[in-house]
């Protein structure tokens, strides 16, 4: 792929990795792999912003020199120092022996510690700190713990161009580079599971950086992630997106999520969905062990409401709960409601840890838990149906 002119003497040197399908290893799955974006300015002192994963270093210097002689890159600008970011660099500072690195303070700490660089030439910035390349302006935003200490956006005032890394990225890898040029359901499916897997639980620092870049009162004409496709036509439906996603709100809607021995919890879980489905809310169901935790945590990210059951085997709920539920602790998904069920057989014990664990992830118990002894018969069956029906009318009056 040649390199991808975003802007005037602005272009994208990136690799696309058509497929990663894990990422931070296996609790984010990526089916429709990823990118990692790189930014080569032209101007009087040349300029990269963020490099790219380590094993494609070569590519990334290929696609540069398709532009321009690496040697003469002066200034290399780096947002966060993650390696799928930063994993390039030590290959690049070969190529260019001389560039000057502008970075956060933590970021020069954690560069040193990954790649040994202490005799790199470290330019250390902080928010509205500038870096003048000629004819542009590239202004510095600390981001810190969006989402590593280290993280800063840097702003191109002259383009309207924001570059924040992580942030409005999605794992998608496409043979286009810009959103015009994608699907624009999967673009903001991948986006929201981003989000979700993330940034959700820093979403009170998430809203606050909004609020503050707000603030400064910068036209955004333009944003350049450094995973997935570039926001040209309507950079404001992330950046909206983000505002929902970071403030908590939530739709009409019901998560079911199980695990089941003999089939009994998953009846119950069939009529708790019915009767959910009956009182009005669109409602999902999952079976945990044949299901993506990381695309669940995306479906949460718009549902007020979490039903989770499980049997009981050892006192406890089974064994494929706990990732997911330890993924939820995590995640602290903000005005969620949330209620547990199950059956049972010699001892009960599974609706009290799906309680425990609930809780633990800051989500509101929004009635009395289900429990039914060994199979649900007919009358039961209706009592699973009749207690969805109510955990709907409990999600409309909160709507109200």
């Amino acid at each position: 792929m040649k390199p991808v002119e975003i802007k005037k003497d602005i272009y994208w040197v990136g690799v696309v990795d058509w497929d990663l399908r894990y990422f931070h290893g296996p609790s984010y799955t990526t089916h429709r792999g990823t990118t990692y974006n790189s930014y080569l300015i032209l101007d009087d002192q040349v300029t990269l912003v963020d490099t790219v994963y380590a094993p494609f270093a070569g590519e990334l210097l290929e696609r540069i020199k398709k532009v321009v002689d690496p040697a003469r890159i002066e200034n290399i600008v780096v947002n966060h120092i993650e390696t799928d970011h930063s994993g390039a660099l030590p290959e690049v500072m070969k190529a260019a022996p001389g560039a000057r690195i502008y970075c956060t303070a933590k970021a020069r700490e954690g560069l040193i510690k990954h790649y040994g660089g202490a005799e790199w030439d470290y330019r250390v910035v902080k928010t509205g700190q500038e870096l003048s390349t000629g004819r542009r302006t590239l202004s510095f935003i600390e981001a810190p713990m969006l989402h590593w200490p280290d993280s800063m956006f840097t702003y191109i005032r002259e383009e309207a161009l924001l570059l924040p890394n992580d942030a409005f990225g999605q794992h998608l890898a496409t043979s286009g580079r810009f959103d015009d040029q994608v699907d624009n359901f999967i673009l903001m499916e991948e986006a929201a599971k981003y989000y979700a897997n993330i940034l959700y639980p820093l979403s009170g620092l998430v809203a606050k950086k909004l609020k503050e870049v707000e603030g400064l009162n910068i036209p955004i004409e333009m944003i350049a992630p450094s995973h997935g496709v570039i926001w040209r036509t309507d950079p404001g439906q992330i950046i909206e997106a983000y505002r929902r996603w970071s403030g908590g709100e939530w739709k009409e809607k019901a998560l079911v999520v199980y695990d089941t021995m003999w089939g009994s919890t998953e009846t119950m879980a069939r009529y708790i969905t019915e009767g959910l489905s009956a009182g009005g809310v669109e409602t999902r169901l999952y079976k945990l062990s044949a299901s993506d935790h990381s695309d669940i945590y995306k479906e949460l990210l718009e549902t007020r409401l979490l039903v989770v059951g499980s049997s009981t085997i050892h006192r406890q709920f089974i064994s494929t709960l706990s990732p997911f539920l330890d993924g939820l602790i995590g995640l602290k998904p903000l005005n969620r409601l949330g209620a547990a069920f199950g059956a049972y057989g010699w001892s009960r014990g599974a609706v009290k840890g799906i309680e425990e664990r609930l809780a633990a992830a800051g989500i509101q118990l929004a009635q009395e838990s289900l429990e039914i002894l060994w199979v649900p018969d007919g009358k039961e069956r209706e009592r699973c149906f009749q207690w969805g029906l109510a955990l709907a009318g409990l999600v409309k009056e909160a709507k109200a």
